[in-house]
């Protein structure tokens, strides 16, 4: 049994895909978090902002909503300066009006995993998927988290970064069959 082919390359990407890919994550932070990341990650490879994590979880304050929603033109400044990351002015302009959209939610009394995991009915979805070319790059539980998040003021959420979030947060088991993490992950329930 082999894994997944899109996560060979580098040592780093091998232990995303082993511990990490897939994994059903509930905390709000921590969605909040993998929600901004792909979006940074769009139009380039997965294995970019992987490697750029650490420095984002740094500059953006360790993705605390309630300190990005906050953020004035100095503080933008800087991390448009920064090399560590991204420096794409949309992306960082929409990940403090995701900050903000977020906060939105909560005092509507959404909580952000409950928001997000009901567009899988509430339990990660069970593929069997033989090659890569048999994974879609979105689906209809994408298009409607993308309508519904743009909807609350989210940005960089089209359907195709809200399957790639789908994928990474396990609301979708997207191992290939032939992976072992497959089986491993099939087995993970929610805490």
């Amino acid at each position: 049994m082999e894994r997944c082919p899109w996560c060979e390359g580098f040592d780093l990407y091998r232990e995303y895909h082993d511990t990490e890919w897939g994994v059903p994550l509930y905390d709000d932070r921590a969605l909040f978090e993998l929600l901004i990341l792909e979006g940074a990650q769009a139009g380039l490879s997965w294995a970019t902002v992987l490697k750029k994590r650490e420095h984002y979880r740094q500059v953006f304050d360790g993705f605390v909503p309630e300190l990005i929603a906050h953020y004035g033109d100095q503080k933008v400044a800087a991390l448009l300066a920064d090399p560590g990351i991204i420096r794409n002015r949309a992306k960082v302009a929409a990940a403090i009006q995701n900050a903000r959209a977020y906060l939105g939610l909560q005092s509507a009394g959404q909580r952000f995993s409950a928001f997000l995991w009901g567009f899988v009915g509430n339990a990660p979805i069970q593929n069997r998927w033989e090659s890569l070319s048999e994974v879609p790059a979105k689906t209809s539980q994408s298009d409607a988290m993308s309508k519904a998040l743009v909807r609350a003021g989210f940005k960089f959420v089209g359907s195709t970064i809200c399957y790639a979030f789908i994928q990474a947060s396990g609301m979708v088991n997207d191992h290939l069959v032939s992976c072992p993490r497959y089986t491993e992950v099939q087995g993970l329930r929610r805490p």
